[in-house]
């Protein structure tokens, strides 16, 4: 009796203390969530008063740090923005922005340049400091967690620096919702572009495959490839309960929904909005590649490793080499996208390297960080537009080839085989291939058919993605979901 009064005197004492604890831990948080708000209502006064709605203003952040990087992230980021300012007199919008580099201005002026878009109302923007913690140099071994370890760093940054009463993440930093739900005590909801992990990135260790997230010395040894898996199920785990802290959840792919899905575990918050596309502005140009005596290919998107950009100089060699003695007289491959920062101008680098040893400098041209009219120049006068990404998300690039008239040729995976090159009424819209000599066979295939032929595609593709992607699909879905967060 005495050992079981004891024992229950120590099961009571530790009760007693962890609801005292728990008290302190939600009143020290309470009063820290008010001295946040309080101070943030303080600077940004102007924020919380709207002369021009009689609701009460609400504040929605957009976490972005790279939000004048260029790229179909950021297309999203200020089509999401538009649309709640057309939409709502009474919401005031934020960015967080790791562009410490750039005033607000520039990368406004950098947003209507790129793509053409023009915001209804001011937005303000708040600069973090710490944006080196989500980047892979800092973070040589375990990336994965290193970044999202980062992003949290980051998130705090933001969270002291402003406090809004929505929070949206555009970029994918999933770690950063639970710091915004309990410590910041906002309403989230996310825009996911890329899971941070997939069970296809298990299944590329599982099965020591090397690819450029998983070195040779890895998939070279068992006992790595096992500790690495038991890293990849860990991080997974985690990944997914910080997830579930956003009660929106918005993706931009059918295989993008397939392994958030997979990994949050909320089926019925996550919805499929397709990404902002600008067809009408690409529809109404007229490709003119019949009339010229070279013939290009053009590639657009950023250059990051995971776009595979030597698959396609190999894949262009390839097809030069069956070509003949004056294939590299004909044939131009352009290679179009924006560089972020000295990484990616170090990438672009090595490309040019493997253009030299691959003997097709000649017949590549690097166009980087050009503005929207001469991406729209390059279009018109480009035949086939190539995309080697495995598992792309959803491809942007690849909708703005079909509405421009240029045929496409993308990865067999992913967004670009799920949504996109798809038939439309019982005809072909595109190409789909999946290594060197694919890309090489899809690009003669191309070249070789008939103008008549080429035409009717290009009329089925531009049908296609005018019906299914546009500008205006996109904020009328954004709206929709992102209401129950703003009313």
């Amino acid at each position: 009796m005495i050992l079981l009064g004891n024992f229950l005197q120590v099961i009571f004492t530790a009760l007693f203390w962890t609801v005292i604890l728990s008290i302190i831990f939600c009143t020290t948080l309470l009063f820290f969530r008010v001295l946040l708000r309080r101070r943030t209502k303080q600077v940004y006064s102007s924020l919380w008063r709207n002369q021009n709605s009689q609701k009460k203003p609400v504040v929605v952040a957009f976490f972005h740090p790279y939000c004048n990087a260029g790229g179909g992230g950021e297309r999203v980021l200020w089509c999401g923005i538009r649309a709640l300012q057309r939409q709502y007199d009474f919401v005031n919008c934020v960015v967080y922005s790791g562009d410490c580099g750039y005033s607000p201005k520039d990368i406004l002026s950098r947003a209507k340049e790129r793509f053409n878009i023009q915001l209804e109302r001011p937005v303000e923007f708040v600069f973090l400091a710490k944006r080196d913690w989500v980047e892979a140099k800092t973070w040589p071994h375990f990336t994965l967690l290193g970044q999202s370890i980062g992003s949290m760093i980051l998130g705090f940054e933001a969270l002291w620096k402003f406090v809004p009463d929505v929070y949206i993440d555009t970029m994918g930093y999933a770690f950063t919702y639970p710091i915004f739900r309990f410590i910041g005590g906002c309403k989230v909801g996310c825009y996911v572009h890329y899971p941070t992990i997939s069970t296809d990135m298990l299944v590329k260790v599982k099965t020591r495959e090397a690819t450029y997230n998983n070195s040779a010395i890895i998939s070279q040894s068992a006992v790595l490839t096992h500790a690495k898996l038991i890293y990849y199920r860990v991080f997974a785990f985690l990944y997914g309960l910080a997830g579930k802290c956003s009660s929106v959840i918005m993706v931009n792919s059918s295989w993008t929904r397939g392994h958030i899905v997979e990994i949050w575990s909320k089926h019925n918050s996550t919805h499929i909005v397709y990404p902002p596309c600008d067809t009408s502005e690409f529809a109404k140009l007229d490709n003119r590649s019949d009339e010229l005596i070279v013939k290009r290919v053009i590639s657009i998107g950023q250059f990051r490793p995971e776009k595979n950009h030597a698959l396609q100089l190999k894949s262009f060699k390839m097809f030069l080499a069956n070509q003949g003695h004056k294939g590299k007289e004909i044939f131009r491959l352009l290679l179009v996208g924006s560089c972020r920062n000295k990484e990616d101008e170090e990438r672009v680098n090595k490309l040019k390297e493997l253009c030299k040893d691959l003997d097709i400098t000649d017949s590549v041209e690097f166009h980087l960080n050009i503005p929207f009219h001469q991406l729209k120049e390059l279009l018109s006068i480009s035949t086939i537009g190539i995309h080697t990404m495995w598992n792309e998300h959803f491809g942007i690039g690849i909708v703005e080839f079909m509405a421009a008239g240029v045929i496409a040729l993308a990865h067999n995976s992913g967004g670009p085989k799920l949504d996109i090159v798809l038939k439309w009424k019982e005809k072909e819209t595109g190409f789909l291939a999946s290594d060197e000599e694919g890309y090489s066979q899809a690009m003669s295939t191309i070249f070789s058919m008939n103008s008549k032929t080429v035409e009717n595609m290009r009329l089925v593709a531009r049908e296609s993605v005018q019906q299914r992607f546009s500008e205006t699909i996109f904020e009328n879905e954004f709206i929709k979901h992102v209401e129950p967060l703003v009313s």
